[in-house]
């Protein structure tokens, strides 16, 4: 099975529309603020949230209309407020979004997805949201700029847009799978603070979608961190139209398993890409378990790793302190043996040996340093307990996280 990636961005699958723009809701008049999606056809939706208790209003209402296995014809996403501790305005707003943007389309606000990110506990700006909304629309389109407009439309503290598109073929039809994320700050494990949008032409089940997109989450968005901060939006949209015309996969076979790797791809780019964004990072870091017993023991293990904040310090001063590494992997849950972990630290200047068998070894200082000033660094930890592995993806701890989230608000 090969997998083509190219960038040609969100509205490259058959039947997707675009657009982002600036309406009003970030002072910044050169930052979009607003992005519409649009499937010419109604689409079988799944989606994966936060697990935050503390959740936004559209995170409320996506729920309920993925459990109601509603197909969608569009996703609208604001950013520069996140909609979430509004109380019950805050539910009559996001409807009022929904059924703007229905109405337009000439379906259900019940067809219409809405997510939100930005500050929590200020309530939207009802006033230019929905003209927003009226003014935007007329700019759907399927261009790689409309793509990248869209993209830039859900950044909040984001340095960069998140995007990737890849092709497979199924029972001889070309499929696309393209996706967007936006996520910078409060990145955190189940899931990761971050809204992502997947548009795909495949024609599957919405059953077969949910499964396919639950299980590639836990090996892609929930083994990211970069603060510890779990979000009160987070949220993951698959959208699927059929238009592709392969054959409709309605169980996991063959075409199931060639779709599920093909998602992985792009939802691993889309994790490792805000990983990489972490606010104020430095470095980029990768925590591989190998050889432990279970897969969910090296998962623990993975995250607890790159989510210590410890680690993550030692990494910025390029400190080789193995002990916080091996302190991290003990206090994860996952169980291993520790009389038999190794641990290195590896990057493009080279592999330093910490431990071997539980056990410390000599290392040179200077080595160390060379390999920890690189700009990624892999952390690998080898158990000896058995054949599972994980690999967790996060980013260093610098004086600049702290200045950005300091100034919020500002």
């Amino acid at each position: 099975m090969e997998i083509q990636q190219n960038n040609m961005g969100i509205t490259s699958p058959k039947g997707f529309l675009a657009t982002g723009g600036h309406i009003g809701i970030k002072k910044n008049k050169t930052k979009n603020d607003l992005t519409l999606l649009i499937s010419e056809c109604p689409a079988v939706a799944a989606g994966v949230f936060t697990t935050n208790p503390v959740h936004a209003a559209p995170v409320a209402w996506g729920r309920e209309i993925i459990n109601k296995g509603n197909t969608v014809r569009g996703i609208l996403i604001n950013s520069g407020n996140a909609n979430a501790c509004t109380g019950q305005q805050g539910v009559l707003d996001n409807k009022a979004m929904a059924q703007t943007f229905g109405e337009l389309l000439n379906v259900t606000a019940e067809e219409i997805l809405v997510c939100s990110t930005g500050v929590i506990g200020v309530p939207l700006p009802m006033d230019v949201v929905i003209p927003g909304i009226k003014t935007t629309f007329p700019t759907l389109g399927r261009s790689v700029a409309h793509g990248e407009n869209a993209a830039e439309g859900i950044m909040t503290t984001d340095s960069f847009s998140k995007t990737i598109t890849v092709t497979i073929t199924l029972s001889g039809k070309t499929v696309t799978i393209s996706g967007i994320a936006k996520g910078s700050g409060m990145v955190h494990p189940n899931m990761a603070t971050m809204l992502a949008f997947v548009t795909t032409d495949v024609s599957i089940s919405a059953g077969m979608l949910q499964k396919a997109l639950s299980d590639v989450t836990l090996d892609t968005f929930n083994m990211i961190s970069v603060d510890g901060d779990t979000s009160t939006n987070d949220t993951l949209f698959a959208l699927a139209n059929g238009m592709a015309g392969n054959e409709v996969i309605e169980e996991e076979n063959e075409d199931y398993i060639i779709f599920k790797n093909a998602l992985y791809a792009v939802n691993k780019k889309l994790a490792m890409d805000i990983a990489k964004d972490g606010e104020g990072a430095s470095k980029f870091l990768e925590a591989v378990v190998l050889g432990a017993k279970t897969k969910e023991n090296a998962r623990l293990i993975a995250r607890s790793v790159i989510s210590s904040m410890l680690v993550k310090a030692a990494m910025f001063g390029a400190d080789a302190n193995w002990g916080r590494v091996l302190c991290a992997m003990g206090y994860s849950g996952g169980a291993f043996d520790v009389a038999n972990v190794d641990i290195e630290f590896q990057s493009n200047a080279g592999t330093i040996s910490l431990m071997k068998k539980g056990a410390p070894i000599p290392f040179s200082e200077d080595d160390a340093l060379k390999i920890l000033n690189e700009k990624e660094i892999i952390i690998k930890m080898i158990l000896k307990d058995g054949d599972a592995s994980a690999t967790a993806w996060g980013c260093d701890l610098t004086y600049d996280y702290v200045k950005i989230n300091g100034e919020y608000r500002s």
